[in-house]
């Protein structure tokens, strides 16, 4: 009696799927953009192991030129420019940073609660929100500075209470043109709550919303940190800061205009580049969620 063979079956195994590069980084732009991201990132994060100086002691003449121990030369004070430009981008990164995601903590939530809740919550929010709009930006800042102190998290304060209205109004015209779809309503009839509602529903279908306009606030972070350190109501001497730097060297830019055109291009850049990787974004979008 001969045995029944049955044939046996292999399913092909199926290759691990590669992940592939996001959209936004095979544009020029977007390469661009991240690239110098990355630099600025490098320079600020590891800028003060590499300083071949220490931060404030005096190496040379005030308002030396360039040499060879000394490639940026000397700030107004004889310190080496160089020791202080890689001391003085952790700070601007750090409270950038900070100030942004307070900034977009805040501003989603008023505005999807705005956009959520009853009207007059809605109307009532959009109003306070224009009232802060019509302060001029810096001036704000600079009224809260003069009454609590030129402190860190002061200035802090002051940047996300002028960017957060902004973010608020965005979000709340994105999340009003969700509220209206089936599955919201279907929350709604079974009884979800709005943070449920907010967190579940709706904030996945706004968040390119949310990523798009993150390049403008900032854009605008970076600015107002630099005005304030520019006018000497920031970082404080000692310590190093690119805007600060920018202001204690103006006096001495005809002797040594490195101490002057090097910090402001590093911020100038860290601007730029953001706003490349936000454009590219934007472009790498395909149809709208909303």
């Amino acid at each position: 009696m001969t045995a029944l063979i049955t044939p046996t079956t292999t399913t092909p195994t199926a290759r691990p799927r590669r992940r592939a590069v996001p959209r936004m980084f095979r544009s020029g732009e977007g390469i661009v953009g991240g690239v110098i991201l990355l630099v600025i990132l490098a320079i600020a994060i590891f800028g003060p192991l590499l300083a071949p100086y220490p931060l404030d002691r005096p190496v040379g003449i005030p308002g030396g030129a360039p040499t060879a121990g000394h490639p940026l030369g000397t700030d107004f004070l004889g310190r080496d420019v160089l020791s202080r430009v890689l001391y003085g981008g952790w700070s601007v990164i750090w409270v950038v940073t900070v100030t942004i995601v307070l900034t977009y903590l805040i501003g989603v939530f008023v505005g999807m609660a705005s956009g959520l809740l009853h009207p007059f919550v809605g109307a009532t929010t959009m109003r306070v929100i224009d009232i802060i709009i019509s302060f001029p930006a810096l001036l704000l800042i600079l009224v809260l500075i003069s009454g609590l102190g030129s402190q860190t998290w002061v200035l802090v304060l002051g940047m996300v209470l002028v960017l957060f209205p902004g973010v608020s109004r965005i979000v709340r015209t994105a999340t009003m043109e969700v509220a209206t779809r089936s599955y919201i309503e279907a929350a709604w009839t079974r009884g979800e709550r709005w943070t449920w509602v907010a967190a579940r529903e709706v904030f996945p279908n706004i968040s390119h919303v949310v990523l798009a306009d993150l390049g403008v606030r900032f854009s605008s972070a970076v600015i107002l940190s630099a005005s304030v350190n520019f006018l000497g109501l920031g970082t404080q001497p000692p310590a190093s800061n690119w805007g600060l730097l920018v202001a204690e060297n103006r006096d001495y830019i005809g002797s040594n205009p490195w101490a002057v055109l090097v910090p402001a291009i590093l911020l100038a850049l860290l601007t730029v580049s953001v706003n490349l990787l936000s454009d590219a974004y934007v472009r790498s979008l395909g149809r709208s969620r909303i």
